[in-house]
């Protein structure tokens, strides 16, 4: 590695930048300076390593064919030394960050963190509430609870629960509800990003969307639960973030039947992670909460 020595790492960093966004304007805010200081570093790097990365055009820097090849090298460099980063911030015993979906977040996860902390006072939880696909491997992130059918490459993943789905409504809704064909008269609410369908539900029972009338449509389904507790509708829901509507009896599931849309809930860390004391503790405090939440449904329904 002692040709390293004589190239500004700096500058190898600037080209990986502009060379993965495509501008220098891009670049220059992922870096934290200015494109013309980002141009004079690639500059100078292309002096020191005695030929062009980059054709200066009209509408700005593009690739040669030589650069291509170096930018992948680059790349790879680039994720490996953040991923060593993050793992260095990770060391830490006392404290751990998850990453999670909002929706879970706030309809399940907070309502039960009290019960962690009294368990592990001397752990601390941040929670990185997003809808991004947040790589363990190159950021502070000590694990996510994602929602798919696993097989992601680059990071271990281990199965929680399978989701499965059923109608929930308030309960003044659920006294109309007898049958399935009852659906028909009453509004549905619908979630705007939902990726699975009402006939998971209504297949099983002999029906199908067509059953279905209008009703309102939320881009979150936080808020589509919060329009059923409200009475606008019967929301398809899944079993989790159902799970505190229907303990306090503001959601009721007036028909039987819950069924599995294919996807699972997943506890996913980086693929080179040695799991933490904090993140074993986690993981065995959240199982054990998800076996509490569905067994408590399970003598409900």
């Amino acid at each position: 590695m002692k040709n390293l020595n004589r190239i500004n790492l700096g500058g190898l960093r600037a080209i990986e930048a502009v060379g993965r966004l495509g501008s220098l304007r891009a670049a220059a805010e992922e870096l934290g300076v200015t494109p013309g200081a980002v141009s004079q570093q690639i500059q100078k790097t292309e002096l020191q390593l005695g030929r062009d990365l980059f054709e200066r055009r009209p509408k700005g820097l593009v690739l040669t064919t030589h650069g291509d090849s170096v930018l992948r090298h680059l790349s790879g460099g680039m994720a490996e030394l953040s991923a060593a980063v993050a793992l260095a911030e990770r060391s830490r015993e006392d404290s751990l960050t998850v990453s999670v979906a909002p929706v879970f977040a706030s309809k399940w996860l907070v309502w039960r963190l009290k019960d962690f902390y009294k368990k592990h006072p001397g752990i601390r939880v941040r929670v990185d509430a997003t809808v991004a696909l947040i790589d363990p491997n190159l950021s502070d992130v000590d694990l996510c609870i994602r929602v798919g059918k696993g097989g992601w490459s680059d990071v271990k993943a281990e199965k929680l629960i399978d989701q499965r789905i059923f109608p929930v409504c308030c309960p003044a809704l659920a006294e109309q509800i007898k049958s399935p064909d009852d659906l028909r008269h009453l509004p549905i609410i619908r979630d705007a990003g939902q990726v699975y369908s009402w006939n998971i539900w209504l297949a099983p029972n002999g029906r199908d969307e067509s059953l279905l009338g209008d009703g309102p449509t939320f881009s979150d389904g936080s808020l589509c639960l919060d329009a059923a507790v409200a009475g606008q509708g019967v929301f398809l829901a899944w079993e989790t973030l159902a799970a505190d509507g229907l303990a306090m009896g503001r959601l009721v599931a007036p028909l039987p039947g819950r069924y599995s849309t294919g996807l699972s809930y997943w506890l996913v860390v980086g693929r080179h992670v040695q799991k933490s004391r904090s993140v074993k503790l986690f993981e065995a405090w959240l199982r054990s909460q998800l076996e509490i939440s569905l067994q408590d449904q399970s003598s409900k329904a």
